[in-house]
């Protein structure tokens, strides 16, 4: 008799490789327990029977890519998320970012964009708006338009209201949207601000140089080896002295890349770039 966990397990394996071959997407790299449950609410979500079953719609149904995509990525964030975190951006890091003429930010794995618009909102309170460009990348397609419309349920102001003040928000957020019936949407002099774009960590190369990155609650989907990759393409992003933001279940410390990076916060996973990484002073 056939173990049923064994063969979704293969199935899952299968459905992996097929998402690659056919659309070029490898998530092979992805936590496997994390992919797993995903892949299996996809299915079920779907009306298929299993993971396997999933196969020939990629193959044969290339509308359903973006449904894949979207489920199998997490768009998931808030406003101010951890305001500590966005606390310690704008004493410590803003300050130091103001010194260049020109400020690069970018938001990796922006999902819906709740967090690339309130550092663009950091940056205004800091008098640095006009000197930043954000680029927000994500693998998702859905909520790449989402992040780009700037719309958000207007029930989830309390939220944002709440986070922007704990983060030391210096005046009242309702200045920072405008509201119509229940939605709000982000004021056009943030949107304009940033260039949304898709972006594949896993495969995808630098395409910027930048003072500050931002990938928060992210790599907790990734493998080990994958987090290596994705730590070395920030690092090669990042100019000397620039900043790393990472979400707070994720650290440096045991990375090969952590000598290349002193703490700002370790606390709130706040780095900067020391040194080049090593394999660059070969």
């Amino acid at each position: 008799m056939s173990d049923p966990v064994a063969t979704e397990d293969r199935a899952l394996d299968l459905f992996v490789h097929a998402l690659n071959a056919c659309h070029g997407y490898d998530f092979s790299g992805y936590a496997r327990a994390s992919l797993k449950r995903r892949a299996e609410q996809l299915a079920a979500d779907l009306g298929a029977p299993g993971i396997g079953h999933l196969i020939p719609r990629l193959i044969y149904e290339p509308a359903v890519l973006g449904e894949v995509i979207a489920r199998l990525s997490v768009p998931v964030s808030d406003m101010f998320r951890d305001p500590a975190v966005f606390a310690v951006l704008r004493e410590q890091v803003l300050p130091v970012l103001s010194s260049y003429p020109r400020v690069n930010i970018w938001q990796a794995g922006c999902a819906q964009g709740e967090e690339v618009y309130s550092t663009a909102i950091l940056a205004e309170e800091a008098g640095l708006l006009s000197r930043c460009r954000f680029y927000a990348t994500d693998i998702n397609d859905q909520a790449l338009a989402r992040a780009s419309e700037g719309i958000f349920a207007a029930r989830r102001i309390p939220g944002f209201a709440a986070n922007y003040d704990s983060a030391g928000g210096r005046g009242d957020f309702a200045d920072y949207y405008r509201s119509r019936y229940d939605l709000i949407r982000m004021r056009r002099t943030l949107r304009d601000r940033v260039v949304f774009a898709h972006h594949n960590l896993v495969t995808d190369g630098v395409f910027a140089e930048t003072h500050l990155v931002m990938c928060r609650n992210v790599l907790i989907y990734f493998s080990q080896a994958l987090k290596e990759r994705v730590l070395r393409l920030f690092a090669d992003s990042l100019v000397r002295g620039g900043y790393l933001v990472l979400g707070t279940r994720e650290t440096l410390q045991f990375s090969s890349l952590a000598s290349c990076f002193e703490a700002v916060s370790d606390t709130h996973r706040i780095y900067r770039l020391k040194r080049a990484w090593p394999l660059h002073e070969a």
